[in-house]
């Protein structure tokens, strides 16, 4: 076989023929159904859940019926609010009789000591004071009799939940999984070289209050030298391990032999960089109490999450056991392991951490990953520049024929990377233009046509038209194709190297998809497949097999937990661009060097075109109403609501503002989808107009969130007042006292009211805030004012006690010094018993799932 004698061809080269178009459905099917029998399936694969007639065959195991049946009884209570009595008392109390279950069941060899903690105390979380009063934490140790080891392993859940909401998954599924846990050691008797601290928390909805209140004030917290957290972002399904150490990868040992393992380094540095909108007592312990450890957390179904369906119906009975007897595996190992001695003795970097398919874990440092991410890439430069020389030997093309060619795929590749992104972000930007952004958020399925295809496209359209117009190239279609796989190993490179630079670990994934690519390319030059393009692909093909299954199966875990978060991610950003980039990124990593082989089939154009057209269908489709994003029950649209009264004072005492309204507060991008039900309320007023004119904008903001949400916020006054079921919060000035000089002040201050209270201060006529009573962050950092104190009350309701000490120097006191606006909120109560309230909740489409309160906010100057 020969062309023009011209170009020397090597007779040993072959020249294929392009396959018929009409095999590519069966190409594009074999990858679908790759998908679909392993990464579908092992993403839903669950534990057998052993039920009580299973107990005498495995008496050391973990029984997910009795979990199941204690988390009934436990959300039975109903929402359990900080400061309710369903919370302060009647939790408590169930927790007592639960763990005495356990103490009369233990073995000998063992024994339990239970201490209930109430605490008060403050800490900074980010940009409030959050401060608490009377919160409760149910503390058990359970150890060996007689044992005098001082180091302990911690495990916490906590058993408040939001109001309004049962809390079954978050968190009441982690505390029953703890007294499960509990059980099964304390009556089989294992040893625990170390004692284990079971910590039920009481305030961590509030936020994260019971676990700062333990770790700095209990008398076990100093003890404590490993930690597992235990939370939910979702109802059921697998829990990941999202957090790891920090810089203990020991921990790493112990977690790896759990009986179904599910972590990412990935998961760690998304939720660490602030893309989850969640946090978790983790951080408390970490940062206060300097202990390592692993945090778990369920993240399917987060539709219900925080909402009235978060019940135990919406969690199935495997999600026990799979919990179960991972934290049972980690109990035993970790009370047992000769680290906790001298934890400091083994802190030695971070990890990179990944499970495949919940099959096996591979762990390493980070360290370790640095000098793999650059041997990988000199393994590639090398292989690559290898392939290059034996194209130009093989084709009769000079090395510089062939560098020159390579140099235009690069360039292509590259464009193809940055038009791939570029629909697909085009694609969320007109979505998003139209009103109809969201439409995957309850049919996951319109992801494959809104992202994925516009991707494929991308990556594919112009080396196609490029290989068509070089077709009668010398250099043959199989080498051509080769340089486009190539070029992607180069741009791979480029970007692995950048996050490598960057220290984040996730460049681990780069490596991931550069190394499959090297083995397919050092089989292909060892058996000389690469002369003969079909051995060449089969090649490919069979070594990105693991690649596609490994990343579909985290761009799978990804989405799953990601689109159910943009639902209560607020409205200032636009959700499908998030969708869109970890689309892009992951289609990189899975289709990067598959979608070269589509160009072996003839019409490659118009294979190509076709995604194009997938793509136009699904947008039609999404801006129907078969694109519709909310399901009642199952995907509800999320809003916050406070039916509030607001009293605002001007410095002679009379009343400026003295109105009701609603203050709405829209949780995700298409609050305008029910913009005909608000406006049938009253007409509707950004919070963000008021913000210029008063104080955090004269409104009862609940926490930071809400002030950073005002912009989208709404405030509709209404004839009628809210149903305060007791006193408005009352603030009294006690009495000022002259400091140092006269130009200092001191301000006591008595304030009362309601569990939870937001307190906003301001200063006024060049006045400075010296020092307060609550925590000093803020003044000892200079802060801006106004400022923002969150408070709540679990047991403890006597009126807080606050100073504010106050600098004029240029204006006396006779003046205002000090404005002062107290929001009152009562989360405690039951919305479906305050008529008013109801009323207004009812006026919201059945899809909506509204979590409302009735609440105050007044001012005064001082």
């Amino acid at each position: 076989m020969s062309f023009n004698s011209k170009y020397h061809i090597d007779v040993d080269f072959e020249v294929p023929k392009k396959l018929q178009w009409y095999y590519a459905p069966a190409f594009f099917g074999f990858w679908l159904v790759l998908y679909l029998s392993l990464v579908n399936t092992q993403m839903n694969h669950m534990p057998r859940p052993l039920t009580r007639s299973d107990e005498a065959s495995h008496p050391n195991s973990f029984i997910a019926q009795r979990a199941e049946d204690t988390l009934i009884e436990l959300t039975r209570i109903g929402p359990r609010v900080v400061g309710s009595m369903a919370n302060e008392e009647s939790a408590v109390e169930f927790l007592r009789a639960e763990v005495a279950k356990v103490e009369s069941e233990m073995s000998d060899l063992l024994e339990i000591e239970v201490d209930v903690q109430q605490a008060s105390g403050a800490y900074m979380h980010w940009e409030m004071v959050n401060m608490y009063q009377g919160i409760q934490n149910v503390v058990v140790k359970l150890s060996e009799k007689n044992s005098t080891n001082e180091n302990y392993l911690l495990i916490n859940s906590h058993y408040d939940s939001v109001p309004g909401s049962p809390g079954a998954g978050d968190d009441g599924s982690m505390v029953v999984t703890m007294l499960e846990v509990m059980r099964v050691i304390a009556k089989s008797g294992d040893p625990l070289a170390h004692p284990i601290v079971f910590l039920f928390n009481g305030a961590e909805e509030n936020p994260l209050q019971a676990s700062h209140a333990f770790i700095t004030q209990h008398k076990w917290a100093k003890n404590c030298k490993a930690l597992i957290n235990l939370d939910s972002a979702g109802s059921g399904g697998r829990e990941i391990l999202f957090q790891s150490g920090p810089n203990h990868p020991w921990l790493m040992n112990y977690y790896r032999n759990v009986p179904h393992p599910f972590a990412n380094t990935l998961a760690e540095e998304l939720f660490q960089a602030g893309y989850i909108p969640s946090d978790t007592d983790f951080r408390i312990f970490r940062d206060y109490g300097g202990v390592p450890g692993l945090d778990m957390a369920y993240i399917f179904n987060g539709y219900v999450y925080h909402t009235k369906y978060n019940r135990i119906n919406a969690f199935p009975r495997a999600s026990f056991q799979h919990t179960g007897d991972n934290v049972l595996s980690l109990a035993r190992a970790l009370a047992n392991a000769p680290e906790l001695d001298d934890t400091a003795a083994h802190s030695e970097g971070h990890n990179i951490f990944y499970d495949f398919l919940g099959w096996f874990m591979i762990f390493y440092t980070e360290t370790t990953s640095i000098i793999v991410n650059v041997v990988v890439t000199l393994l590639a430069l090398l292989g690559v520049g290898i392939s290059i020389y034996f194209m130009s030997l093989r084709s009769g093309c000079s090395w510089k024929g062939v560098l020159l060619r390579f140099s235009i795929s690069i360039a292509i590749q590259f464009v193809s990377l940055i038009l791939a992104i570029g629909l697909a972000l085009l694609v969320a930007l007109f979505m998003d233009g139209v009103d109809r952004s969201m439409s995957w958020f309850t049919s996951s399925w319109t992801i494959f046509g809104l992202y994925l295809a516009p991707i494929v496209f991308g990556l594919s359209i112009l080396p196609a038209l490029y290989l068509e117009k070089t077709k009668r190239d010398p250099l043959g279609l199989g080498f051509r194709i080769q340089l486009f796989m190539h070029s992607h190993c180069i741009c791979l490179i480029v970007i692995m190297l950048t996050l490598t630079g960057l220290s984040i670990r996730s460049a681990y994934l780069i490596m991931l998809c550069i190394l499959f690519d090297i083995v397919a390319l050092i089989v292909n030059l060892v058996t000389k497949w690469h002369r003969k393009a079909y051995l060449f692909a089969i090649a490919v093909t069979v070594c990105q097999i693991l690649p596609l299954v490994f990343f579909t199966y985290l761009c799978t875990v990804a989405l799953v937990t990601l689109m159910p978060m943009q639902g209560r991610s607020g409205s200032s950003t636009n959700p499908d661009m998030v969708i869109a980039a970890l689309v892009w990124l992951f289609s990189l990593m899975f289709a990067g060097f598959i979608a070269p082989l589509i160009m072996f089939f003839r019409k490659t154009r118009t294979i190509v075109l076709c995604f194009l057209g997938i793509t136009i269908l699904f947008i039609i489709i999404a801006v129907t109403n078969a694109g519709f994003p909310y399901k009642e029950k199952t995907s509800p649209q999320r809003y916050s609501l406070i039916h509030a009264h607001r009293r605002l004072h001007n410095a002679d005492g009379s009343t400026r503002i003295d109105e009701s309204g609603l203050y709405i507060y829209p949780q995700d991008r298409r609050f305008g989808i029910a913009k005909d039900n608000i406006a049938a309320i009253g007409e509707a007023h950004q919070v963000s107009d008021f913000c210029d004119e008063e104080m955090f904008c004269g409104m009862p903001l609940y926490n930071h969130r809400w002030n950073k949400a005002r912009q989208y916020s709404m405030w509709i006054e209404t004839s009628e007042s809210p149903e305060i079921p007791t006193e408005y919060p009352m603030l009294v000035l006690q009495d000022s006292s002259e400091l140092e000089t006269s130009a200092q002040r001191r301000f006591n201050f008595t304030l009362a009211g309601p569990s939870h209270m937001g307190i906003f201060i301001n200063v006024k006529n060049d006045a400075r805030i010296l020092n307060w009573s609550f925590n000093d962050t803020l003044i000892r950092e200079q802060a801006e004012p106004p400022y923002m104190v969150y408070f709540s009350y679990g047991l403890d309701d006597s009126p807080l006690e606050f100073t504010i000490d106050v600098e004029k120097t240029t204006s006396t006191f006779d003046t205002p010094t000090l404005e002062i606006g107290i929001g009152g909120h009562w989360v405690t109560q039951d919305i479906t018993a305050i008529e008013k309230l109801s009323s207004y909740i009812n006026r919201f489409p059945s899809y909506a799932y509204i979590q409302g309160w009735v609440g105050t906010y007044e001012t005064w100057y001082f």
